[in-house]
Order: structure tokens, then sequence, then C-alpha cells
């Protein structure tokens, strides 16, 4: 974070210094609200959560470094007071925000795969100069902020995903970091037990294009028709990106390598072949997308080519595709889940198993309300459908996934939990094989890691 004495931070968030704090004192360090990761210097956030409350790690955190702890009630240590330290976490951020008038900030949310766009647009930015992006998901009311307390002087972009559960959500976001350029990839059916329609989704995602003052801009994806509409709400300048004719920025001559899309990439400025070493057909989309931000800053088609066709480094658990020494290839998806992006995983499964036996390892999709079973029954039939050879799925609220893939032609099998699915693939790997595992969160985050420490596996073909 950028210098500031407790007065001005004090000032920032409305809240009052305690008798121990001195004005004058400056926080030069990180903003953290986990104790563990104080420096000298940082300024410590006590939030309350479930499992335990941040004003009972405040006395440690100042005796740790921390200069002061951000609180809502009193505690033995230097402090600044405010009703709600939640609400004052995001006005210091936005207090930072405005004494940087030069940081470009990019802001993408969409349903699936905002995290895999917001990690290549990142590494498009990192390419012009010194660039803030969160690590893995933080896109709520907290990991947003707590990102954008990152940036100093020297940063030259900032780049963020906004999350909705709600209306309002992500105009509450905005308020904290207002984006000068906006992208909307996608709107599908994610969170649908909150929101209860798509097009309520629709209209909480649309909150990021209406946020783009005029003279920012605001990109749309072209292959999503409620997307696309979000145009009638945008003040700022329009531009699209897709594989239709009409998208500004667009993608042509679509092929996949062993899972690994080809394109050519079309920009107002120039064309370029593009290469791809991510895995699945949907990061054409989401290539095309951080490729529309590169040019709105300035970047010609080759070098947006050059980067995207590199090394890419996305968050954990996200299409990380590794091949263990007996020859089974993995795909570990399982960071997060809901029906738009299992049907990606699912593409990108089959295209990368052609050759091979297909497992997919699938878990409970959360959030869909009324649509929870038949959207898992979904999953399973379009698994089949797919020529996903095994199905799997794990714990009883994912159990119709495995009834959909077995009444539509795969070996189906439904598995109480995460060990008798460890031990189900025990049993039922084989030199080749391609395994997918895919979840909402934690529900497959132990077969994806046994997977990964056995990757130096030698196990041979079996008889």
């Amino acid at each position: 974070m950028i210098a500031m004495s407790l007065a001005e931070i004090a000032e920032a968030v409305g809240g009052r210094l305690s008798d121990t704090a001195n004005p004058e004192t400056r926080v030069t360090g990180p903003v953290e609200h986990d104790s563990r990761k104080i420096e000298p210097g940082s300024l410590f956030v006590a939030f309350t959560g479930e499992h335990a409350d941040g004003h009972d790690f405040a006395a440690a955190a100042v005796a740790d470094g921390a200069v002061a702890a951000l609180v809502s009630r009193e505690v033995d240590a230097p402090s600044i007071l405010v009703d709600d330290v939640q609400l004052a976490f995001g006005k210091l951020a936005r207090a930072v925000v405005d004494r940087l008038p030069e940081l470009k900030i990019i802001g993408v949310t969409g349903s699936a795969g905002k995290t895999s766009t917001k990690d290549v647009m990142a590494e498009l930015c990192r390419a012009l100069g010194p660039t803030v992006a969160p690590e893995g998901t933080l896109n709520n009311e907290i990991g947003l902020p707590y990102t954008v307390l990152k940036v100093d002087e020297t940063t030259r972009y900032l780049v963020l995903e906004y999350s909705a559960r709600g209306i309002g959500h992500i105009d509450y976001l905005c308020g904290i970091a207002p984006p000068g350029i906006a992208v909307v990839i996608n709107v599908g059916t994610a969170h649908m037990g909150e929101f209860g329609t798509v097009d309520g989704i629709a209209r909480a995602k649309g909150e990021l294009a209406e946020a783009v003052a005029p003279g920012g801009v605001v990109i749309l994806n072209a292959d999503d028709a409620r997307v696309a509409a979000m145009r009638d709400r945008a003040r700022a300048r329009v531009v699209t990106f897709g594989e239709a004719e009409s998208a500004d920025i667009r993608a042509t001559d679509v092929v996949s390598e062993a899972g690994q899309p080809r394109f050519t990439l079309h920009t107002p400025n120039g064309s370029a072949p593009v290469a791809l070493k991510l895995y699945g057909a949907h990061h054409v989309s989401n290539t095309l997308a951080a490729a529309a931000v590169a040019v709105e800053l300035g970047m010609a088609a080759e070098a947006i080519a050059s980067v995207v066709s590199g090394p890419l480094s996305l968050s954990p658990r996200r299409m990380d595709v590794f091949t263990r020494a007996d020859g089974t290839t993995v795909i570990d998806d399982s960071y997060n889940a809901n029906p738009s992006s299992m049907a990606a995983a699912i593409n990108a499964l089959a295209d990368l198993g052609k050759e091979s036996r297909k497992i997919a390892v699938l878990g409970y999709m959360a959030e869909l309300g009324d649509e929870t079973e038949a959207a898992h029954l979904q999953v399973g039939e379009l698994a089949a459908r797919n020529d996903i050879d095994i199905v799997i799925s794990v714990e009883e609220v994912a159990a119709a996934i495995a009834e959909g893939a077995g009444l539509a032609g795969s070996i189906a099998y439904g598995v109480d939990d995460q060990a008798e699915a460890i031990a189900k693939l025990d049993e039922l790997l084989d030199v080749g094989d391609v395994v997918l595992v895919k979840g909402s969160r934690y529900r497959t985050w132990k077969v994806a890691d046994y997977l990964r420490e056995t990757r130096n596996s030698t196990k041979e073909a079996k008889a």
C-alpha cells in the first residue's frame, strides 16, 4: 500500500484513533487480515468470522510489527476504531485509488471463467508495466479491497475480478475500485439459487458495464446474447469480442491440437496466429476478452499473440494438466464448478482424451437452487454424450451426475466421499487414462491432491 499516516487512514475510513495510537505513525507495510502474515509497518484488519475473531489477535499482530489495528471494538493495542470493519476496509481501498489518478483499473466479471481471464489479462498488462492482480479468486467485499491495497505509486495497471451473489454487489465493489475498462465475459447459471433467474444474473453482471464513466471502455462478449445486450446499459464506448463476424476482436480458424486451441486473432490494428498452451476450447473466448483489453492499452496483435501463446500462469486448480509417470493424464479443474464450467471441462476432457479412456470425477455444484437436481442430471448426460467412459460422482448431493451418465450410456459410480473416490480410482486407473477432477470448491480437492501427490507413480499397465 502507499504509505499513509494513522491520522490519514482514520480520516479516510471515518474512524477514531485509540489513545495509544500516534497520529503521525505511518503504515508502510502491507494491509493484512491474517495475523500470520504481518510484517513490520503493517496495518492489521480485525475481521470477525465464523471461526475466529480478529480482535483477539490484534495485540499479537502489533507485537509482530503491525503499527496499528483496524477494529470495531476496543483492543489492547494502537488502533483505529470504526463501526464496521468491512465497510472501513473498502473505504481505505477507495482512498488509495483516489490518491493514484494515473492507475488504470481493469475489471472483469462473468458466470464462468473470470479468474482464468483475469490471469491472462494480468500477463498482458505485465508486458506493458507494473501490474497488480489478485492471487487466485479474491473478488468479493474482502478480497477485492485486499487486492487494491497492494498497489503503490509504481503500479500502472490493477486487474480485478468483480463477483456477485445478488443485485447491487458489483455496484458496491465498483464504488471501491471504479473500472476504466470493464469486461463481461458471459452470463450463465452460477448462483442461480441466489438470483432466481438467468436474467437476474445478467442484471447483476451488467452493473459492471454501467459503472464505467464516459471516456472509459466496456468490453462485451458478442457471442453471448445477454452480454451483448448490455451495450444499452453502457455509458462508455463499447468494444466486442468473440467468434461472431460482427466482433471487434475476433477469432477465426479455430482448431484444437491435443486439447490446446489454435486460432487467428483479428484486431482493428492487425491479425496474428495464436497457439495457446492452455487446455480447453473455452479459453479462446477468455483469451479474446484479454486481447480486447490489451488492444485498448495499445498492444499490437503480434505482441498480444506472442504473450498469450507463451507459458501462462493460471490460478491453482484451474485446467491444470499434468501427466504422471504411469502415463495417466490429469486435468485438475477442481477449484469450483457450475453448469457452464462443467460443460467446458467435460469438452476439454473429450478433446484431450480422444485416443484414450476418459474418466470424470465430478462433485457437487453449489448455489443452483431449484435447478440443482436437473443441473446435476444434465451434467452426467453431457459427459455420456461426450463419450466419457467412466463417471464418478462424489457425495450423495452429486449423485444425480452418476445417474444421468449411467442412463445416457457411460459406466457410472456414485461414491459417498472423496476417500471412496480415491479408492475407486486406484481400482480403475490404467496406463494412458485421462482423468478430469472437478467440483464446487473443496468437494473434489482431496482427489486432485491425491493424484498430484502420486504423479510420479510407476504403476504398470493392468494385465
